[in-house]
């Protein structure tokens, strides 16, 4: 069914769909409680990576969109069951053609400068987001956000499209509420200025440090029960700390000694360890897909017959057992919408996943010509997912006649290096889930790797228009099957991450990163 509510339904929609939800993952606990849970006091969370920036229209790096949720607000979210359900918005109204929402703002809402939120402020957030965003160009092209009154936006757009609404609730790259002026002085790399209306008000940056965030007192919370990102959030706690700590084992010890209260992205082959410890939890979360992208536009990498090279030579099950030591980290998976996701899964292209058919890798190279040009994989110890598959995919190709480079990189001068084509044959990472198959960013002409073929873009524009989900199904099924063919990227399979916690902080939950308003910190 779509996901799009009429507005006579979108009230009881809220009611139903958050009643009784509760958001997060499972977590398993060395040790009893024993403590009731109290408000205030400073959370010490380890990252693994700086942040590019931390305004999430110009960036799909994690560290952003997990340290700016906070900060930041949307018009609507997701909730647990990854639906979209209204955030700075009282409703939705759409119209019968498709092609108009209005969006009825709450009033009273505050920015952390004490500026009320109003449509100004929406509208050039919006228009700003829509620009520039890699998902917003996507799906809303053309779209134009304009305000009727101070607390009443409309949504204009050319043809009727599936998903809008999943679309700015989506929680990579978002579409985050800010000041009007802070909009208005933005400059290419994004606002000067973090001012959201989120739980908690940017602080300080000490750049490769730690990000610091407060207490926003004057927050404007939902009443509805809290389920992923939506419902009521509380600041529980005074402060938070990311401290920026690219070393695995660095912030595995921290949460050891207590010296932080949680950790995210920790190395898995600590898992049994940890799960020994008294005071420490562990929590398993399925984050997304696991690919290496190719750079399409230059080098050898262009020539599609070197990309299908790539493609039938790698062995999946060594890359992600290499990568991530346990079967209870991954799983092995060609679907780029993944499994849970049952309106979208597509079987497409599964014959040409994880072939591991050197024979044919090999001779799919002579046909393209290759003469030991060298491949240059852009990579990153700040994320072990990311260096330790690219170490074994180095082995893998080396091993049929390819030669490769890694360029080890920080995270943030990675994400810089893949948009110069000049500069890298491929990059590795791994990508979060998307609500529907035109947000995919590596689909899109503008993300890193430009896949710019007329066959993708005809069907992501099909998809894009078609109404319905059962529609639009066939169509992702076509477009899934021909990229196994067209290769923008390989998938390796499917990944979970290793976050801990110590026994004292209760009420954090997990959806696409950590969420930690509605958690406090036993003293």
């Amino acid at each position: 069914m779509t996901r799009i509510m009429k507005p006579f339904l979108m009230t009881l929609f809220i009611v139903l769909l958050l009643a009784g939800c509760g958001g997060g993952s499972e977590t398993e606990t060395g040790g009893e409680q024993t403590e009731a849970p109290q408000a205030g006091g400073k959370l010490n969370i380890a990252i693994n990576a700086q942040p590019p920036t931390l305004d999430p229209h110009v960036t799909t790096a994690t560290a952003t969109s997990e340290v700016g949720r906070n900060i930041f607000e949307t018009l609507v979210t997701v909730n647990a069951g990854y639906k979209p359900v209204p955030m700075l918005t009282e409703n939705v109204e759409q119209s019968e053609d498709g092609k108009t929402f209005t969006f009825h703002l709450r009033k009273g809402v505050k920015f952390h400068n004490g500026k009320e939120m109003k449509a100004e402020d929406v509208v050039a957030s919006m228009n700003k987001w829509v620009t520039i965003s890699t998902r917003g160009k996507t799906v809303l092209n053309g779209a134009a956000f304009e305000a009727t009154d101070e607390y009443t936006v409309v949504l204009t757009i050319p043809n009727p499209v599936v998903g809008v609404l999943d679309t700015i609730a989506g929680a990579a790259q978002f579409a985050a509420i800010m000041p009007k002026e802070i909009v208005e002085a933005a400059g290419p790399e994004g606002v000067k200025e973090y001012v959201g209306t989120g739980p908690f008000r940017f602080t300080e940056w000490k750049q490769d440090q730690y990000i610091h965030l407060t207490k926003f007192d004057e927050y404007s919370a939902l009443e509805t029960p809290a389920s992923g990102l939506a419902g009521k959030k509380e600041a529980l706690v005074d402060e938070i700390f990311f401290h920026i700590v690219t070393d695995g084992s660095t912030r595995l010890a921290g949460v050891q000694t207590g010296e932080y209260d949680g950790a995210t992205w920790l190395p898995r082959d600590n898992y049994a360890m940890l799960q020994s410890l008294p005071n420490v939890k562990t929590s398993i979360d399925i984050y997304g897909g696991h690919y290496i992208f190719f750079n399409k536009k230059e080098g050898v990498l262009s020539d599609v017959r070197m990309r299908q090279a790539v493609n039938a030579a790698l062995d999946m099950d060594q890359i992600m057992l290499g990568t991530f030591s346990s079967e209870e980290f991954y799983r092995l998976d060609h679907g780029y919408m993944l499994q849970e996701q049952v309106d979208w899964y597509s079987e497409a292209g599964k014959e040409l996943y994880n072939e591991k058919d050197v024979e044919k890798a090999k001779r799919l190279m002579q046909e393209a010509g290759y003469n030991g040009e060298e491949i240059r994989i852009l990579t990153s110890r700040d994320y072990d997912h990311v260096y330790n598959a690219s170490v074994v995919v180095k082995d893998q190709l080396e091993k049929i006649g390819m030669k490769v480079k890694l360029e080890v990189l920080d995270w943030a001068t990675l994400v810089d290096k893949r948009s110069k084509p000049g500069e890298y044959e491929a990059f590795v990472t791994g990508m979060p889930l998307f609500s529907t198959p035109t947000q995919i960013v590596s689909l899109n002409p503008n993300f890193a790797g430009w896949t710019e073929d007329p066959k993708i873009a005809e069907l992501m524009a099909k998809i894009s228009a078609t109404p319905t989900i059962e529609e639009a199904k066939p169509l992702w099924d076509e477009l899934q099957g021909y990229s196994y063919e067209y290769l923008p990227m390989t998938k390796f399979g499917d990944f979970y991450l290793l976050n801990a916690f110590s026994d004292k902080v209760e009420g954090n939950s997990f959806l696409e990163g950590l969420i930690l308003w509605n958690t406090t910190k036993n003293k």
